[in-house]
């Protein structure tokens, strides 16, 4: 029996296309709720109007705060640091979905000195993937069959992609610029017991079969720097590591159709490239985004393997398909049903005060997977051995 945190109010800051699932669900459940958005006609558009939106600056959000307040910050995330500083202010909480940034460790104290948390990284990708591989790593580690000679391959790949394909191959859920910045930051990964360092995605395009249903192949390459989630995930510092990667999942032809793109990109630098990558943000968005009811698909693998010499003595993988229905689109459901669960973690003081990234808590992580389950079409283990 958990003794319940009293939150006094839930400010929700930033209604895109993945807010509203999570929105719905905690003013559903008779949270005292406040939204806020720069833009309130196209929040209450996306909400449907079920839901007041007051207008988003930080002067008008100061204002609404009280000790106790909890804060979700569906924001850019290079505003999450000025957020959690007035969150500390007012000794509020916060949740996002974004990555945990090394800048939020030196409020680490500030939030436990609150006793206030501060959990990022409850989204799909980070989030729900995270979820899985602290689920195998403990299944791995309870199973007692690694030794010195055992060599461990950890792969995590996710992707957003049309469940209708089209020429382009790719169809976008918010602004395209994102994803354009995105190919041109370098990554780190490790292959064959070496680190992988890659400064253009498109360099280490590689090929996965996802063990769905329905086998099927998507091109995939590394993605940020994957080499701190090894201790994040609890791998065990003795572990001989042959390859980790945490990837991005695109549609076979992916490559091919983004060529050109991927060219140009190449040549961009300094303000004249980011004014192009706006220019180009502008122009996939009006081409290649997803039009109403249209369907999107998320896909998700996480995979741990264990070998001895040339034989495999432990290998699950989890593995996840989902696509819009009449519940919405299938990224909406999968980013922001989570942090609906990281607010419920923090009402029942699930999770200790200061700054946390996900959840790594046995208890917790088997409950948000079954949670989880339910949210998407295909959702399952692989005991690839049995």
């Amino acid at each position: 029996m958990f003794t319940l945190m009293i939150i006094n109010k839930i400010h929700w800051l930033g209604v895109g296309l993945s807010s509203p699932p999570g929105i719905l669900y905690l003013n559903e459940q008779r949270y005292n709720l406040l939204v806020w958005n720069r833009s309130v006609d196209k929040a209450q558009s996306l909400l449907k109007n079920k839901i007041y939106v007051n207008q988003l600056d930080i002067s008008s959000l100061s204002k609404k705060l009280d000790r106790n307040d909890l804060i979700v910050s569906m924001l850019p995330a290079s505003m999450h640091m000025e957020i959690a500083e007035l969150a500390i202010n007012y000794k509020c909480h916060l949740v996002t979905s974004s990555y945990h940034d090394p800048q939020y460790e030196k409020l680490e104290q500030k939030f436990i000195d609150n006793d206030c948390l501060f959990i990022c990284e409850c989204g799909l990708d980070p989030g729900i993937d995270h979820l899985m591989a602290h689920k195998l790593v403990e299944d791995f580690k309870s199973s007692k069959t690694i030794d010195t000679k055992t060599e461990i391959s950890f792969l995590s790949y996710c992707g957003g992609v049309p469940k209708i394909p089209n020429d382009f191959k790719y169809k976008f859920s918010w602004s395209p610029l994102g994803v354009l910045k995105a190919l041109k930051s370098p990554s780190r990964s490790l292959k064959d017991f070496k680190i992988f360092d890659v400064n253009r995605p498109w360099d280490a395009i590689t090929h996965y079969t996802a063990p769905l249903a329905q086998p099927e192949e998507f091109e995939v390459y590394p993605n940020r720097d994957s080499i701190p989630f090894m201790q994040q995930y609890k791998f065990d510092p003795d572990w001989t590591v042959k390859q980790f990667v945490r990837g991005t999942l695109r549609l076979n032809g992916w490559a091919e159709a983004w060529s050109d793109i991927f060219k140009e990109i190449e040549t961009l630098s300094g303000e004249k490239g980011e004014k192009r990558l706006e220019e180009m943000s502008e122009v996939f968005w009006r081409d290649n985004a997803y039009g109403e009811s249209e369907p999107d698909r998320v896909i998700l693998c996480v995979d741990l393997k264990a070998e001895k010499g040339s034989r495999v003595v432990w290998h699950k993988t989890f593995k996840m398909d989902a696509w819009g229905d009449h519940r919405g689109t299938a990224m909406a459901r999968l980013v922001s049903n989570p942090v609906y669960f990281a607010v419920e973690a923090i009402a029942n003081k699930q999770i200790e005060f200061g700054v946390n990234a996900a959840t790594s808590d046995p208890v917790i992580v088997d409950k948000w997977l079954e949670n989880i389950k339910g949210l998407a079409q295909e959702f399952d283990v692989i005991d690839h051995l049995s």
